[in-house]
């Protein structure tokens, strides 16, 4: 046993002393390889260290070059500059020496005309004196001082200058009569034309359909309590007569006129008809009607693009829907003329935004509710006034039918469209004429031979005749045409313009069977 521990202890220090040796070994391999890598890095700084010293030579060499040749181009430069300056030298030379050669032939002249000089007042004397006497002898044959032969003279010049001033100013003034004549019906014209007109009448009953006769006496009531109710809560009268399945709504008032009318279809569609129903459904429509009136206003003013425009205002806008003036739509009315204002405006170089506000807010004044005897127009201008407008747009509502003064551009304007939006034909009720100018024109161009129908369109802007092609001929259809408009102008009395177009038509027909 003792052999064998001593066995393992001699192998374990053998290997204790090869691992020493080996670590031993491995160290000097380490050092040697350390030594090496540092005299490569020392060889490759080396290395490194004169590239660098070629690359800074060759650097140095370089912006060496680069400043000796700058420094040449500026002495260059510096030499042309030198040339320069000293032919600029020689040429302030000649020109001293011409000016000084030129002063000499200048004092030389200004001697000579100085004699001339006094010469020429030697002979201006000699000539006063000779005008004198002239003058002398003059008075003494007309038997007038010089004084007082000019003053006539000076008078009969004025006034004959006065007279030709005058005869010039009158035809200044016709000359720009008749083209500002000719400019306003252009202007008027162009702006009828780019504006689309709609018919807008207004009545002041309503028809009211109902399903059978039997509703009508439940309408009336026991003893005529409902259609009492229904009168007290809406203003409106009721007329009910023998005319089957319809009664009519009447009323001066549009909006009373509309509350009557939805709260009827309600009562009717539900059925229960009472004095209590009645009051109910009244009161939700006319709560309803309120919240509709400003949609209306405001749909307006975004439709024509007006911003700013006070709430109250746009309520009244909205109002407008549901009144009327000789028949015709306020709202509608008020619209065409914002526009025509507008387009008008536009050609007149004004401003467009005002022009359309004024245009729509014209008539306001006819929506309020007042017992007042004042004209529209000043009612108008006062709520303006009250909501914060535009000075021009007050002037314009106040003066578009002459109750104030106009004091801008934009009051003729509002006040020639808003007569263009009223009197154009069909726009208000009761204008037989107009009718009677279409049927007059129809008439006329029916009495022509081969004339087989003709028709008035475009509210009586254009008359549209159709002729049968073996009735007449192309040469015939131009001759109708150029007299029948001489006839209107001379026979008819119409606004605008009318357009006569005649079409010849042929037809062929052909049957298979």
């Amino acid at each position: 046993m003792e052999y064998l521990i001593y066995i393992l202890s001699g192998i374990a220090l053998g290997l204790i002393l090869g691992y020493v040796a080996f670590v031993i070994v491995r160290k000097k391999q380490l050092e040697q390889e350390k030594s090496n890598i540092l005299k490569d890095a020392k060889r490759k700084a080396e290395n490194i260290k004169k590239d660098r010293i070629l690359e800074a030579k060759e650097r140095f060499m370089q912006m060496k070059g680069d400043h000796e040749r700058s420094v040449q181009k500026q002495r260059q430069e510096m030499a042309n500059i030198e040339n320069r300056a000293k032919q600029k030298e020689q040429s302030l030379n000649d020109r001293m020496r011409d000016l000084q050669s030129k002063e000499g032939q200048v004092k030389s002249q200004k001697a000579r005309f100085e004699a001339q000089a006094e010469g020429l007042k030697a002979k201006q004397a000699e000539i006063e004196k000779a005008r004198d006497s002239q003058l002398q002898q003059l008075e003494k044959i007309s038997g007038l001082t010089a004084d007082e032969a000019k003053t006539q003279m000076i008078e009969a010049v004025r006034e004959k200058a006065k007279n030709e001033s005058l005869e010039l100013a009158n035809k200044i003034v016709e000359e720009a009569k008749l083209g500002a004549t000719r400019e306003a019906k252009r202007i008027v014209l162009q702006t009828i034309q780019r504006t689309a007109s709609e018919l807008a009448i207004d009545n002041t009953v309503t028809s009211f359909p109902l399903e059978n006769d039997d509703m009508k006496g439940r309408i009336i009531g026991r003893e005529g309590r409902n259609i009492k109710a229904f009168e007290a809560a809406t203003g409106v009268e009721i007329i009910i007569d023998d005319t089957p399945e319809t009664i009519v709504l009447s009323c001066f008032d549009p909006i009373r006129r509309e509350i009557a009318r939805v709260s009827l279809e309600r009562l009717v569609k539900d059925g229960r008809v009472h004095p209590a129903r009645i009051e109910e459904v009244v009161g939700k429509v006319r709560k309803n009607l309120e919240e509709e009136i400003v949609e209306w206003g405001e749909r307006t003013v975004v439709d024509l693009g007006i911003t700013g425009l006070h709430p109250e205002l746009i309520r009244y806008v909205g109002r407008m829907r549901f009144r009327s003036s000789f028949g015709q739509n306020l709202l509608k009315h008020s619209r065409e003329t914002a526009r025509l204002s507008a387009t008008m405006a536009a050609e007149m170089g004004l401003d467009v935004k005002i022009a359309k506000r004024a245009g729509l807010l014209h008539d306001i004044g006819k929506v309020p509710d007042t017992e007042e005897e004042t004209p529209h127009a000043l009612i108008g201008m006062k709520l303006c006034e009250k909501f914060g407008e535009h000075p021009d747009v007050i002037n314009a509502v106040g003066a578009h039918h002459d109750e104030i003064e106009m004091n801008c551009l934009i009051s003729p304007v509002v006040q020639a469209c808003d007569a263009i939006s009223g009197s154009r034909p069909g726009a208000r009720r009761g204008d037989d004429q107009y009718i009677e100018r279409i049927k007059e024109m129809e008439q006329m161009a029916l009495s022509y031979p081969g004339v087989e129908t003709a028709f008035a369109v475009q509210a009586g802007r254009e008359l549209r005749i159709i002729m049968g092609s073996d009735k007449t001929t192309d040469e015939n259809a131009d001759t109708l045409a150029y007299e029948l408009s001489n006839r209107i102008m001379t026979e008819m009395r119409y606004p605008g313009q009318v357009r006569i177009t005649v079409i010849r038509e042929k037809r062929s027909v052909g049957v298979a069977k």
